[in-house]
This record gives structure tokens, sequence and C-alpha cells, in this order.
């Protein structure tokens, strides 16, 4: 179904309040409940050890399971990867669906964050929304599924339980009545030397 310019700028109007509220919140080390390119997720700064705590608390979640994260170009991979391989561009070029790609050896990203060898699962979003909220806070946003620990994961927002919705500092308003039900990305474990494992 195609939007007409009114029906466009409502949504833009929408997505610029939800991202001026989030980025305030992030800022200050809290908590988001946002849509994705994936599922809904909960967010935070990547980069705040005490905000992660939160995220995990929040969920009930063992602190040892590492969290993917959200940037907004490959072009800044450098940025949180200490040797980036060269097949990764490759592989976020040819993805069709949203994938998420584990990298050995991050820095810039809180220890609470990472998983084993230091290493973090990394997502640059085509969503629009997602993608503008990564470009203006600049820092990486945590994004894992807004569920409880060990609940089903929820595919849309009226599926979230009411102690995660209640349990964040700001819900976004815009997809919130979105009823396609959304499927978490595709993960690809990346070594160093370039070899690859599809772990979903």
């Amino acid at each position: 179904m195609s939007l007409n310019k009114e029906q466009i700028q409502k949504i833009r109007v929408q997505q610029d309040a939800d991202i001026a509220q989030c980025l305030k919140v992030l800022s200050a080390g809290g908590l988001i409940l946002y849509p994705t390119d994936t599922v809904w997720g909960i967010g935070c700064d990547a980069t705040n050890a005490d905000a992660v705590r939160r995220v995990y608390q929040l969920k009930q979640r063992d602190d040892s399971k590492a969290l993917i994260v959200l940037i907004d170009s490959a072009d800044h991979l450098d940025h949180y990867v200490v040797d980036v391989p060269m097949i990764a561009r490759e592989l976020i070029d040819v993805a069709v669906n949203p994938l998420t790609i584990i990298y050995e050896g991050a820095y810039n990203i809180a220890p609470n964050v990472l998983g084993n060898e230091d290493s973090v699962g990394i997502r640059i979003p085509n969503d629009e929304f997602c993608h503008r909220l990564c470009e203006r806070f600049g820092k990486p946003i945590v994004s894992t599924s807004a569920n409880v620990s060990g609940e089903p994961t929820a595919k849309r927002f009226a599926d979230i339980d009411s102690s995660i919705v209640n349990g964040v500092d700001y819900a976004v308003e815009y997809r919130r009545n979105d009823t396609t039900k959304h499927q978490p990305s595709n993960i690809i474990l990346l070594s160093r030397d370039g070899t690859f494992k599809i772990i979903r």
C-alpha cells in the first residue's frame, strides 16, 4: 500500500519525536523499547556498563550471555572491532535478510556486552528508524529481544510483556500498531582469519 504525502509526513514527525526522546534517554544511561529491523528490542548505550546491567536485570537474564549491538554503518566497524576481516563488508553487502555478525576482538564497548574472546555481535540495520537513531546517537546501541529470558520472543508490540514495557524509561510510539510478525536476524560467527560459521 502506497502512502500519500500527508501520511509520510505524519510518520516522519512521529519518528523525529521518538528519536529525540530516545537520544535523551540513551544519553542519560536509560533504557528504551524500540522497533528494529527485526523484532522489538530493549536498547541502551552499549558503552555504558551500568545501563547494560539494567538490561540484564529487566530481562532477568544471566549476564554471561552476550548482547547484540546496532551501529549505523559498516564504515564504523573499525571503531569497535580490532581487526575487521575483509569478508565482513562483503557479507553485509550481499545479505538479503537482517544479518548479525559476531566479531572477535571488540573494544570501545562495555565489557558486560561482550562474549567469549571479547566477541560482539554487530548488526547494521536497514530499517529507516533504527538507522536514523544509530546515526544520531553516534555510538553502538544494545538491541536485545523485548522479552523476559526464557519466554517467547515478542514478534509485535502487543505481544511484549507489561513488565518490559513498564521497566524501560521510554517506549517508542512509532510502529506500535504494526501487525507484521518480524523475525530475528540471521547470525554468523566470523573469525579473524575470515572463516565464518552460520549460527542461525
